[in-house]
């Protein structure tokens, strides 16, 4: 039966990882019982905000031990505070392998990120402000009785929440020293961002993921759009980034394509990656292989249009010359969202379990 969850003491009120509330959710799949909640976290500057996410759990008899925890790091579904997975009725269905997750006994902890689900600027491709809120997230989970998370806990992520897995792979030893992270799986993860933007071959999506990172970057950090857009173009930037959030299987609205076109038009000739002060916010938010602790497992869809293969695939040469462990997993003429779904599923998940079980990690670097 789920559980509900106490305030945080006064003692502990925003110390982070500190859980402020726990929802039981009412409806969800079978054998799954789930929790959104609500807790503490920090940002880079050291500021603490309360942030959202979910906590799902298998629904059976308390383990005798506690449970081996996945932290789900989910891709991009928008940049305002309407767009977290956690309220979202899809939320089931587009987190890959929960069910395989739930049936293994694991917890899974898909936190919302900052400003998704939260009234504050969402930091998209933000990465140390990200991580702290998925590290916060494992930690508030061990608050609810009937979820029995352990400290012991494997990060996998999408897209965007590749990225996010990155990062809080590499923030987790110095931020989080009570958690022992396992391993870290990043599926079609953007890496270098400025050379993302510049060769992810699908325009559109590429134009609408700029118009989130203006949006996103001009409210976290207060940088103005004046210089290389005029205010119609700020218009069409706000509205796109206000008006949409991302979700599987959805078609694009009318007023969104024209958005997008518009948006190309007007940024057309202009590359964002060399103009400050996003560029240097670029470089600042790319993954530094030599941060990360092994081992990794990264997957990449051959034929993905929005995060370009070739800079992934440099990203992992460059994680080998640091001589981590590295599982690298191609999903030949895969598409963006092939990388976490499908056959990859079960191989991410395999790898994972092996991770929990002490076995030595796998290395593809060689034939890289």
């Amino acid at each position: 039966m789920a559980s509900f969850l106490t305030l945080s003491s006064p003692a502990s009120a925003q110390q982070v990882g500190a859980l402020v509330s726990a929802d039981p959710v009412v409806e969800t799949p079978p054998g799954m019982q789930a929790w959104r909640i609500r807790y503490w976290t920090s940002n880079a500057a050291g500021a603490r905000q309360q942030v959202t996410g979910m906590v799902v759990a298998p629904r059976e008899a308390m383990p005798r031990e506690p449970r081996r925890v996945v932290a789900w790091t989910h891709g991009t579904s928008g940049v305002v505070e309407k767009c977290a997975p956690s309220v979202s009725p899809g939320f089931y269905d587009a987190t890959p392998g929960l069910a395989e997750m739930i049936a293994q006994n694991y917890v899974v902890v898909a936190p919302d990120y900052p400003g998704l689900g939260s009234a504050m600027p969402h930091p998209y491709l933000v990465g140390t402000d990200t991580a702290y809120s998925v590290l916060d997230a494992v930690r508030a989970a061990r608050s609810i009785s009937g979820a029995a998370a352990g400290s012991r806990f494997a990060l996998w992520g999408e897209s965007q929440g590749g990225h996010a897995a990155l990062w809080t792979a590499a923030s987790a030893r110095h931020y989080a020293p009570d958690l022992t992270l396992v391993g870290t799986a990043a599926a079609a993860p953007p890496t270098d961002l400025a050379a993302n933007m510049r060769q992810a071959s699908d325009a559109n999506v590429r134009a609408m993921l700029l118009a989130f990172t203006l949006h996103s970057w001009s409210q976290h950090f207060g940088y103005s759009l004046d210089g290389f857009t005029n205010k119609s173009t700020q218009g069409v930037i706000r509205r796109l980034a206000e008006n949409n959030c991302i979700e599987l299987h959805n078609k694009p609205k009318i007023g969104t394509i024209l958005g997008i076109l518009a948006v190309r038009q007007a940024m057309g000739r202009k590359d964002v990656t060399r103009l400050q002060p996003f560029a240097a916010t670029m470089r600042a938010n790319s993954v530094d292989a030599a941060s990360l602790p092994g081992p990794l497992l990264i997957a990449q869809g051959s034929k993905d249009t929005i995060v370009a293969p070739a800079v992934t695939r440099s990203f992992a040469k460059a994680v080998c010359k640091r001589r981590t462990p590295l599982r690298w997993l191609e999903v030949p003429g895969g598409g963006h969202t092939d990388s976490a779904r499908g056959n990859a599923t079960g191989e991410t998940l395999a790898w994972i379990a092996a991770r929990f079980d002490g076995q030595t990690p796998p290395d593809d670097c060689r034939r890289l």
